[in-house]
Protein backbone atom coordinates (compact mmCIF):
# COMPACT_ATOMS: atom_id res chain seq x y z
CA UNK A 1 0.00 0.00 0.00
CA UNK A 2 1.34 3.64 -0.67
CA UNK A 3 1.52 6.08 1.73
CA UNK A 4 -1.18 8.05 2.90
CA UNK A 5 -0.73 11.98 2.56
CA UNK A 6 -2.36 14.44 4.93
CA UNK A 7 -5.10 15.51 2.38
CA UNK A 8 -5.81 11.69 1.56
CA UNK A 9 -6.29 11.10 5.55
CA UNK A 10 -8.35 14.16 5.97
CA UNK A 11 -11.14 13.37 2.93
CA UNK A 12 -11.14 9.95 4.86
CA UNK A 13 -11.94 11.50 8.53
CA UNK A 14 -14.87 13.29 6.59
CA UNK A 15 -15.99 9.87 4.56
CA UNK A 16 -15.45 7.76 8.19
CA UNK A 17 -15.75 9.57 11.37
CA UNK A 18 -19.40 9.35 12.18
CA UNK A 19 -20.11 5.72 10.31
CA UNK A 20 -16.94 4.76 13.34
CA UNK A 21 -18.37 7.11 15.67
CA UNK A 22 -21.89 5.40 15.56
CA UNK A 23 -20.54 1.73 16.04
CA UNK A 24 -18.67 3.07 18.98
CA UNK A 25 -21.13 4.96 20.67
CA UNK A 26 -23.85 2.00 20.07
CA UNK A 27 -21.30 -0.45 21.29
CA UNK A 28 -19.89 1.66 24.48
CA UNK A 29 -23.09 3.09 25.63
CA UNK A 30 -21.28 6.26 25.67
CA UNK A 31 -21.12 9.45 23.96
CA UNK A 32 -17.96 10.69 25.35
CA UNK A 33 -16.30 8.00 25.74
CA UNK A 34 -16.54 6.91 22.22
CA UNK A 35 -16.01 10.15 20.88
CA UNK A 36 -12.68 9.91 22.42
CA UNK A 37 -12.00 6.31 21.24
CA UNK A 38 -12.78 7.97 17.87
CA UNK A 39 -10.22 10.34 17.99
CA UNK A 40 -8.04 7.89 19.62
CA UNK A 41 -8.54 6.03 16.80
CA UNK A 42 -7.74 8.27 14.02
CA UNK A 43 -4.35 9.62 15.80
CA UNK A 44 -3.38 5.91 16.14
CA UNK A 45 -4.30 5.56 12.38
CA UNK A 46 -2.72 8.91 11.40
CA UNK A 47 1.17 7.56 12.83
CA UNK A 48 0.56 3.90 11.03
CA UNK A 49 -1.05 4.88 8.11
CA UNK A 50 1.12 8.05 7.03
CA UNK A 51 3.92 4.96 5.93
CA UNK A 52 2.06 2.08 5.04
CA UNK A 53 -1.58 3.53 3.56
CA UNK A 54 -4.94 2.77 4.69
CA UNK A 55 -6.46 -1.12 5.12
CA UNK A 56 -8.69 -2.03 2.97
CA UNK A 57 -11.72 -1.64 5.70
CA UNK A 58 -10.54 1.52 7.57
CA UNK A 59 -13.81 1.55 9.30
CA UNK A 60 -13.77 -1.62 10.62
CA UNK A 61 -9.60 -0.62 11.47
CA UNK A 62 -10.98 2.09 13.58
CA UNK A 63 -13.80 0.87 15.18
CA UNK A 64 -11.58 -2.12 16.49
CA UNK A 65 -8.83 0.21 17.53
CA UNK A 66 -11.79 2.77 19.50
CA UNK A 67 -12.81 -0.17 21.26
CA UNK A 68 -9.76 -1.51 22.48
CA UNK A 69 -8.99 1.82 23.06
CA UNK A 70 -11.74 2.54 25.36
CA UNK A 71 -11.36 -0.98 27.09
CA UNK A 72 -8.02 0.23 27.92
CA UNK A 73 -9.54 3.20 29.62
CA UNK A 74 -12.55 1.58 31.18
CA UNK A 75 -9.71 -0.46 32.92
CA UNK A 76 -7.78 2.22 33.62
CA UNK A 77 -10.73 3.60 35.71
CA UNK A 78 -11.09 -0.10 37.00
CA UNK A 79 -15.04 -0.35 35.70
CA UNK A 80 -13.85 -2.53 33.01
CA UNK A 81 -14.19 -5.82 35.16
CA UNK A 82 -17.86 -4.84 35.39
CA UNK A 83 -18.61 -4.12 31.86
CA UNK A 84 -16.13 -6.62 29.55
CA UNK A 85 -19.16 -8.73 29.66
CA UNK A 86 -21.53 -6.09 28.26
CA UNK A 87 -18.89 -5.00 25.61
CA UNK A 88 -17.87 -8.73 24.70
CA UNK A 89 -21.32 -9.14 24.02
CA UNK A 90 -21.82 -6.32 21.98
CA UNK A 91 -18.36 -6.55 19.97
CA UNK A 92 -19.88 -10.14 18.87
CA UNK A 93 -22.99 -9.29 17.95
CA UNK A 94 -21.68 -6.23 15.43
CA UNK A 95 -19.68 -9.23 13.78
CA UNK A 96 -23.04 -11.25 12.39
CA UNK A 97 -24.50 -11.30 9.30
CA UNK A 98 -26.81 -8.15 8.49
CA UNK A 99 -29.24 -11.13 7.12
CA UNK A 100 -29.45 -12.90 10.21
CA UNK A 101 -31.67 -10.01 11.44
CA UNK A 102 -35.60 -9.47 11.25
CA UNK A 103 -36.86 -7.86 7.68
CA UNK A 104 -37.86 -4.47 9.21
CA UNK A 105 -34.30 -3.98 11.29
CA UNK A 106 -31.91 -1.93 9.63
CA UNK A 107 -28.38 -2.53 10.11
CA UNK A 108 -27.00 1.22 9.80
CA UNK A 109 -25.61 2.29 12.67
CA UNK A 110 -26.00 5.95 11.79
CA UNK A 111 -29.57 5.80 11.47
CA UNK A 112 -30.44 3.48 15.12
CA UNK A 113 -28.01 6.68 16.41
CA UNK A 114 -30.76 9.04 14.87
CA UNK A 115 -33.31 6.82 16.59
CA UNK A 116 -31.93 7.05 19.60
CA UNK A 117 -31.23 10.75 19.39
CA UNK A 118 -35.13 11.59 18.47
CA UNK A 119 -36.31 9.18 21.59
CA UNK A 120 -39.30 10.56 23.01
CA UNK A 121 -37.57 11.40 26.75
CA UNK A 122 -35.89 13.93 24.79
CA UNK A 123 -36.77 17.18 24.70
CA UNK A 124 -38.00 18.12 21.22
CA UNK A 125 -35.66 21.24 20.93
CA UNK A 126 -32.63 18.60 21.79
CA UNK A 127 -33.41 16.20 19.34
CA UNK A 128 -32.46 17.74 16.05
CA UNK A 129 -29.00 19.36 16.94
CA UNK A 130 -27.64 17.14 19.05
CA UNK A 131 -28.38 14.19 16.20
CA UNK A 132 -26.80 17.03 13.88
CA UNK A 133 -23.94 16.93 15.94
CA UNK A 134 -23.38 13.40 16.82
CA UNK A 135 -24.47 11.53 13.82
CA UNK A 136 -23.43 13.93 10.69
CA UNK A 137 -20.28 15.90 12.17
CA UNK A 138 -21.49 19.53 12.12
CA UNK A 139 -20.07 21.72 14.29
CA UNK A 140 -22.24 23.42 17.01
CA UNK A 141 -21.67 27.23 15.34
CA UNK A 142 -23.13 25.31 11.79
CA UNK A 143 -26.00 24.01 13.95
CA UNK A 144 -26.62 27.43 15.80
CA UNK A 145 -26.95 29.00 12.32
CA UNK A 146 -29.25 26.48 11.10
CA UNK A 147 -31.24 27.29 14.04
CA UNK A 148 -31.03 31.01 14.10
CA UNK A 149 -29.58 30.84 17.69
CA UNK A 150 -26.66 31.75 19.45
CA UNK A 151 -23.59 29.39 19.95
CA UNK A 152 -23.36 28.83 23.73
CA UNK A 153 -27.49 28.21 23.99
CA UNK A 154 -26.92 25.64 21.35
CA UNK A 155 -23.88 23.89 23.38
CA UNK A 156 -25.69 23.61 25.87
CA UNK A 157 -28.69 21.91 24.18
CA UNK A 158 -26.42 19.52 23.09
CA UNK A 159 -24.75 18.41 26.40
CA UNK A 160 -28.48 18.45 28.05
CA UNK A 161 -29.73 15.96 25.12
CA UNK A 162 -26.48 13.36 25.77
CA UNK A 163 -26.99 13.85 29.63
CA UNK A 164 -30.40 12.71 28.90
CA UNK A 165 -29.12 9.95 26.98
CA UNK A 166 -27.27 8.97 29.16
CA UNK A 167 -29.21 9.08 32.63
CA UNK A 168 -31.79 7.57 31.23
CA UNK A 169 -30.25 4.74 29.54
CA UNK A 170 -32.22 5.17 26.09
CA UNK A 171 -31.05 2.32 24.07
CA UNK A 172 -29.61 2.20 21.07
CA UNK A 173 -31.77 0.79 18.53
CA UNK A 174 -34.32 1.34 15.45
CA UNK A 175 -37.99 0.88 17.59
CA UNK A 176 -40.35 -1.72 16.65
CA UNK A 177 -42.22 -1.11 14.11
CA UNK A 178 -45.29 0.20 15.99
CA UNK A 179 -43.24 2.99 17.79
CA UNK A 180 -42.16 4.65 14.71
CA UNK A 181 -44.78 6.98 13.52
CA UNK A 182 -44.49 8.66 17.56
CA UNK A 183 -40.76 9.26 16.36
CA UNK A 184 -40.76 9.61 12.68
CA UNK A 185 -41.17 13.70 12.24
CA UNK A 186 -38.42 14.48 14.36
CA UNK A 187 -35.86 12.51 12.24
CA UNK A 188 -37.72 13.71 9.32
CA UNK A 189 -36.45 16.90 10.31
CA UNK A 190 -32.78 15.43 11.33
CA UNK A 191 -32.49 14.38 7.34
CA UNK A 192 -33.86 17.33 6.06
CA UNK A 193 -31.59 19.46 8.08
CA UNK A 194 -28.33 17.64 7.28
CA UNK A 195 -29.32 17.71 3.57
CA UNK A 196 -29.83 21.52 4.21
CA UNK A 197 -26.60 22.38 5.60
CA UNK A 198 -25.19 20.19 2.25
CA UNK A 199 -27.14 21.89 -0.18
CA UNK A 200 -27.36 25.58 1.16
CA UNK A 201 -23.83 25.35 4.00
CA UNK A 202 -23.57 27.97 6.74
CA UNK A 203 -20.26 28.23 6.24
CA UNK A 204 -17.22 27.60 3.61
CA UNK A 205 -16.27 28.52 0.38
CA UNK A 206 -19.17 28.05 -1.22
CA UNK A 207 -22.70 26.74 -0.23
CA UNK A 208 -22.52 23.16 -1.44
CA UNK A 209 -21.36 20.00 1.32
CA UNK A 210 -22.14 17.43 -1.47
CA UNK A 211 -21.10 14.86 0.96
CA UNK A 212 -23.77 15.96 3.59
CA UNK A 213 -26.86 15.78 1.12
CA UNK A 214 -26.06 12.55 -0.09
CA UNK A 215 -25.74 11.21 3.39
CA UNK A 216 -29.08 12.59 4.04
CA UNK A 217 -30.71 11.01 1.23
CA UNK A 218 -28.70 7.58 1.92
CA UNK A 219 -30.50 7.43 5.24
CA UNK A 220 -33.96 8.57 3.74
CA UNK A 221 -33.56 5.88 1.15
CA UNK A 222 -32.51 3.78 4.81
CA UNK A 223 -36.02 5.08 6.92
CA UNK A 224 -37.98 4.48 3.42
CA UNK A 225 -36.89 0.73 3.29
CA UNK A 226 -37.99 0.76 7.13
CA UNK A 227 -41.01 2.91 7.04
CA UNK A 228 -42.61 3.68 3.65
CA UNK A 229 -44.73 6.63 4.88
CA UNK A 230 -46.58 9.23 2.44
CA UNK A 231 -43.99 11.89 4.23
CA UNK A 232 -41.26 9.77 4.08
CA UNK A 233 -41.28 9.68 0.60
CA UNK A 234 -42.32 13.11 0.03
CA UNK A 235 -39.09 14.34 1.96
CA UNK A 236 -36.93 11.48 -0.73
CA UNK A 237 -38.58 13.19 -3.55
CA UNK A 238 -38.13 17.02 -1.61
CA UNK A 239 -34.15 16.46 -1.62
CA UNK A 240 -34.09 14.18 -5.31
CA UNK A 241 -35.68 17.24 -6.94
CA UNK A 242 -33.42 19.48 -5.07
CA UNK A 243 -30.10 17.70 -5.50
CA UNK A 244 -31.03 17.30 -9.31
CA UNK A 245 -30.04 20.93 -9.70
CA UNK A 246 -26.44 20.88 -7.66
CA UNK A 247 -24.29 21.01 -11.25
CA UNK A 248 -26.03 24.02 -12.91
CA UNK A 249 -26.13 26.33 -9.05
CA UNK A 250 -21.91 27.47 -9.29
CA UNK A 251 -20.11 28.61 -12.28
CA UNK A 252 -16.90 27.62 -13.14
CA UNK A 253 -15.71 30.55 -10.81
CA UNK A 254 -18.10 29.17 -7.80
CA UNK A 255 -20.61 31.93 -8.17
CA UNK A 256 -24.03 31.11 -7.28
CA UNK A 257 -26.35 30.95 -10.15
CA UNK A 258 -29.79 31.76 -9.92
CA UNK A 259 -32.08 29.13 -10.63
CA UNK A 260 -33.58 31.01 -13.57
CA UNK A 261 -30.54 31.55 -15.22
CA UNK A 262 -29.10 27.98 -14.58
CA UNK A 263 -28.00 25.70 -17.79
CA UNK A 264 -30.87 23.24 -17.27
CA UNK A 265 -29.29 20.74 -19.27
CA UNK A 266 -27.24 20.48 -16.77
CA UNK A 267 -30.02 19.20 -14.39
CA UNK A 268 -30.01 15.39 -13.62
CA UNK A 269 -32.72 13.87 -15.38
CA UNK A 270 -32.38 10.35 -13.54
CA UNK A 271 -32.92 12.05 -10.50
CA UNK A 272 -36.07 14.45 -11.32
CA UNK A 273 -37.89 11.07 -12.53
CA UNK A 274 -37.09 9.67 -9.41
CA UNK A 275 -38.28 12.58 -7.49
CA UNK A 276 -41.64 13.14 -9.08
CA UNK A 277 -42.30 9.28 -8.97
CA UNK A 278 -41.80 9.35 -5.47
CA UNK A 279 -43.91 12.39 -5.13
CA UNK A 280 -46.94 10.84 -7.13
CA UNK A 281 -47.08 8.39 -4.86
CA UNK A 282 -47.37 10.38 -1.88
CA UNK A 283 -49.59 12.66 -3.17
CA UNK A 284 -52.02 9.37 -3.98
CA UNK A 285 -51.99 8.41 -1.03
CA UNK A 286 -53.71 11.55 0.14
CA UNK A 287 -51.66 11.39 3.20
CA UNK A 288 -48.96 14.14 2.96
CA UNK A 289 -47.94 16.72 4.42
CA UNK A 290 -45.17 19.50 5.03
CA UNK A 291 -42.32 17.57 2.31
CA UNK A 292 -45.05 16.57 0.13
CA UNK A 293 -45.94 20.15 -0.54
CA UNK A 294 -42.38 21.21 -0.72
CA UNK A 295 -41.17 18.42 -2.99
CA UNK A 296 -44.47 19.39 -5.53
CA UNK A 297 -43.08 23.02 -5.44
CA UNK A 298 -39.64 21.95 -6.33
CA UNK A 299 -41.25 19.30 -9.24
CA UNK A 300 -42.94 22.69 -10.91
CA UNK A 301 -39.51 23.63 -11.04
CA UNK A 302 -37.88 20.72 -12.58
CA UNK A 303 -40.62 19.86 -14.64
CA UNK A 304 -41.02 23.60 -16.36
CA UNK A 305 -39.06 23.66 -20.17
CA UNK A 306 -37.68 27.10 -18.98
CA UNK A 307 -37.64 29.43 -15.98
CA UNK A 308 -40.22 31.47 -18.17
CA UNK A 309 -42.77 28.71 -18.62
CA UNK A 310 -42.80 28.80 -14.98
CA UNK A 311 -46.36 28.18 -13.33
CA UNK A 312 -46.17 30.34 -10.63
CA UNK A 313 -49.78 30.35 -9.75
CA UNK A 314 -49.52 26.65 -8.83
CA UNK A 315 -46.53 27.59 -6.67
CA UNK A 316 -48.38 30.40 -5.13
CA UNK A 317 -51.29 27.85 -4.30
CA UNK A 318 -48.79 25.03 -3.09
CA UNK A 319 -47.43 27.92 -0.42
CA UNK A 320 -50.70 28.63 0.21
CA UNK A 321 -51.04 25.39 1.72
CA UNK A 322 -47.80 24.96 3.45
CA UNK A 323 -48.65 28.19 5.13
CA UNK A 324 -51.43 26.60 6.79
CA UNK A 325 -49.46 23.10 7.69
CA UNK A 326 -46.62 25.31 8.97
CA UNK A 327 -47.05 29.19 9.24
CA UNK A 328 -43.41 29.88 9.85
CA UNK A 329 -41.27 33.27 8.03
CA UNK A 330 -39.47 30.55 5.91
CA UNK A 331 -42.30 29.92 4.46
CA UNK A 332 -43.45 33.30 4.00
CA UNK A 333 -40.86 34.97 2.55
CA UNK A 334 -40.75 31.81 0.04
CA UNK A 335 -44.42 32.53 -0.69
CA UNK A 336 -43.61 36.37 -1.03
CA UNK A 337 -41.53 34.92 -4.30
CA UNK A 338 -43.98 33.84 -6.02
CA UNK A 339 -46.72 36.78 -5.21
CA UNK A 340 -44.27 38.92 -6.69
CA UNK A 341 -44.28 36.89 -9.82
CA UNK A 342 -47.69 37.35 -9.76
CA UNK A 343 -48.57 40.36 -8.13
CA UNK A 344 -45.40 42.39 -8.51
CA UNK A 345 -42.62 43.60 -5.96
CA UNK A 346 -44.69 45.75 -4.31
CA UNK A 347 -47.09 42.81 -2.65
CA UNK A 348 -44.30 41.27 -2.22
CA UNK A 349 -42.33 43.73 -0.41
CA UNK A 350 -44.94 44.48 1.65
CA UNK A 351 -44.72 40.54 3.19
CA UNK A 352 -41.08 40.62 3.42
CA UNK A 353 -41.16 44.30 5.19
CA UNK A 354 -43.98 42.82 7.61
CA UNK A 355 -41.56 39.61 8.52
CA UNK A 356 -39.02 41.94 9.74
CA UNK A 357 -41.47 44.47 11.48
CA UNK A 358 -42.23 41.56 13.52
CA UNK A 359 -38.82 40.50 14.51
CA UNK A 360 -38.50 37.98 12.23
CA UNK A 361 -35.56 36.48 10.16
CA UNK A 362 -33.82 39.90 11.43
CA UNK A 363 -30.75 37.45 10.87
CA UNK A 364 -31.94 35.50 7.42
CA UNK A 365 -29.63 36.63 4.99
CA UNK A 366 -32.14 36.14 2.09
CA UNK A 367 -34.95 38.06 3.53
CA UNK A 368 -32.86 41.32 3.35
CA UNK A 369 -31.28 40.18 -0.44
CA UNK A 370 -35.39 39.61 -1.41
CA UNK A 371 -36.28 42.95 -0.01
CA UNK A 372 -32.99 44.10 -1.90
CA UNK A 373 -34.50 43.09 -5.07
CA UNK A 374 -38.01 44.14 -4.42
CA UNK A 375 -36.85 47.47 -3.11
CA UNK A 376 -34.39 47.77 -6.56
CA UNK A 377 -37.57 46.36 -8.93
CA UNK A 378 -39.41 49.94 -7.56
CA UNK A 379 -36.00 52.29 -8.16
CA UNK A 380 -35.42 52.59 -4.41
CA UNK A 381 -31.79 52.02 -5.02
CA UNK A 382 -30.47 53.43 -1.77
CA UNK A 383 -32.61 51.46 0.44
CA UNK A 384 -31.50 48.54 -1.92
CA UNK A 385 -27.94 49.02 -1.68
CA UNK A 386 -28.51 49.07 2.21
CA UNK A 387 -30.68 46.03 2.35
CA UNK A 388 -28.03 43.71 0.06
CA UNK A 389 -25.02 45.09 2.33
CA UNK A 390 -27.30 43.69 5.15
CA UNK A 391 -27.25 40.51 3.19
CA UNK A 392 -23.42 40.17 2.96
CA UNK A 393 -22.86 41.02 6.58
CA UNK A 394 -24.86 37.63 7.30
CA UNK A 395 -23.96 35.79 4.36
CA UNK A 396 -22.77 31.98 5.43
CA UNK A 397 -20.47 30.92 2.90
CA UNK A 398 -18.15 33.31 0.84
CA UNK A 399 -20.10 32.02 -2.80
CA UNK A 400 -22.97 34.04 -1.16
CA UNK A 401 -21.49 36.64 0.37
CA UNK A 402 -19.38 37.50 -2.72
CA UNK A 403 -23.12 37.12 -4.66
CA UNK A 404 -24.67 40.04 -2.04
CA UNK A 405 -21.59 42.46 -2.52
CA UNK A 406 -21.75 42.37 -6.20
CA UNK A 407 -25.66 43.22 -5.99
CA UNK A 408 -24.68 45.94 -3.33
CA UNK A 409 -22.44 47.44 -6.03
CA UNK A 410 -25.29 47.36 -9.28
CA UNK A 411 -27.64 49.13 -7.14
CA UNK A 412 -25.51 51.81 -7.89
CA UNK A 413 -24.89 51.50 -11.26
CA UNK A 414 -27.35 53.57 -13.52
CA UNK A 415 -29.63 50.99 -15.55
CA UNK A 416 -28.31 48.15 -14.05
CA UNK A 417 -30.67 45.48 -13.46
CA UNK A 418 -30.66 42.10 -12.05
CA UNK A 419 -33.21 39.56 -10.58
CA UNK A 420 -32.24 37.25 -7.22
CA UNK A 421 -36.21 36.55 -6.60
CA UNK A 422 -35.24 32.88 -8.26
CA UNK A 423 -32.43 32.62 -5.83
CA UNK A 424 -32.94 28.92 -3.83
CA UNK A 425 -33.33 29.32 -0.13
CA UNK A 426 -33.79 27.52 2.50
CA UNK A 427 -37.55 25.87 2.62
Amino acid sequence: MSKLGRHEFEELYRSESRKVLATLVRLLGDFDLAEEAMQEAFTVAWDSWAESGAPRNPSSWLISTGRFKAIDKLRRHQRFRALEPALAEKWEEIQQQNSATAAHQVQDDRLRLIFTCCHPAIDPKVQVPLTLREVCGLSTGEIARAFLTGHTAMAQRIVRGKAKIRDAGIPFVVPDLQELPQRLDAVLSVIYLVFNEGYSATSGQTPLRNSLSEEAIRLARLLHELLPEPEVKGLLALMLLHQSRCEARLDSADDIVLLKDQDRSLWDRALIQEGDSLLREALKSGRFGFYTLQAAISAVHALSPSAGETDWAEILALYNLLARIDPNPVISLNRAVAVSMLQGPEAALSIVEGLLAEGHLQDYAAAHAARGEWLFQLDRRRQAHQAFQAAQSLGSCNSEKRFFQKKAEECRKAGGSFDLMTKETRK
